[in-house]
């Protein structure tokens, strides 16, 4: 049975081996590098990502990457591609392959079908003197000393090195497309970063109560609506549902220190004026920003002057705004 040290030895042997395989690569940025990043980025049609066994998953990662950042990529399984996947290439496409070795069977029949339809092949690979590397248009260099496996078996460092490669070559894509973070947002609307890029005030406040009272308003009806609906504060309006004033909870407990008898007292008397405000149709963020600039925990929502509803720090929270 292994011994904790041994366990530990162990892991950053593996880790220490992939970080000095991965520092290797930037010998391979090279003008072969450059030539596939202009290639892919002219290209008119998609950027396809085929390989086999690891690579082939690889693969797909580097598609979601390449699609998540603006170049339209498609994974190509190298052994289907062969049994009819091939249809999926139009006449426009980039095609790459990733591979190791370079000399799988699946690829040795892949490499001469694909540019058979005249499409240009880019290899990322491992091995310079390969069918792959040879036998492709643009060679990317991915070879690494030694895989992280005890038996040198295992992808591992391999599979590593691929993705990073890939990764880079997304990277100088997106640079090149001038790809913004608003640009990520709208391929991301469900995670944080495009909520904040998309999300409105109105959006988070739909299924909030709207808590309000009238200048008339005894303390009780005020105490009952603010508690009711749970926000924390009220807002006082007129009768036209302008929107006149706010009274919080803290208003409520300043209130009973300063006064004996409340009875006679009405929302008019206690009601702070000049309320923090922002339209239904701001984005979210922006009320986080005026949130805490103003080191506040709601704000009152508002169109055109009238008063729809109340925005809680809590709403931005449970939106994974903040």
């Amino acid at each position: 049975m292994f011994s904790k040290e041994q366990v530990l030895k162990q892991a950053l042997e593996s880790i220490q081996l992939q970080a000095a395989s991965i520092a290797m690569l930037e010998t391979f940025v090279n003008d072969e590098f450059a030539k596939a990043i202009n290639l892919i980025y002219q290209c008119k049609g998609r950027f396809v990502i085929s390989g086999i066994g690891k690579s082939a998953i690889i693969a797909q990662k580097i598609v979601a990457t390449m699609n998540s950042t603006g170049t339209a990529a498609l994974y190509m399984h190298a052994a289907d591609a062969i049994h009819g996947d091939l249809g999926m290439i139009r006449p426009d496409d980039v095609v790459m392959i990733i591979s190791k070795s370079g000399e799988s069977p699946e690829i040795k029949l892949l490499v001469p079908l694909v540019k058979n339809f005249g499409n240009p092949v880019i290899a990322l690979c491992g091995n310079s003197v390969s069918f792959l590397a040879t036998q492709a248009d643009i060679f990317i260099n991915c070879t690494v000393a030694k895989e992280a496996c005890p038996n040198n078996l295992a992808p591992t460092t391999s599979t590593t090195a691929q993705m990073v490669m890939g990764d880079a070559i997304a990277v100088c894509l997106l640079s090149l497309k001038g790809f913004t973070e608003k640009d990520f947002a709208r391929y991301h609307p469900g995670g944080n970063l495009g909520k904040r890029m998309y999300l409105r005030v109105q959006d988070l406040i739909k299924m909030n109560e709207v808590p309000k009272v009238n200048l008339e308003s005894t303390i009780r009806e005020i105490i009952v609506e603010i508690s009711g609906k749970r926000l924390g504060a009220t807002a006082v309006v007129d009768t036209e549902n302008n929107l006149m004033g706010i009274i919080t909870d803290g208003d409520i407990r300043r209130m009973l220190q300063l006064h004996n008898d409340v009875d006679p007292l009405r929302a008019k008397d206690i009601y702070s004026a000049n309320p923090k405000t922002i339209e239904q149709d701001e984005l979210a963020v922006i009320a986080l920003e005026e949130m805490r600039s103003k080191d506040i925990t709601q704000l009152l929502v508002t169109q055109q002057g009238q008063y729809v509803g109340m925005l809680h720090l809590h709403d931005l929270i449970r939106e994974g705004i903040i």
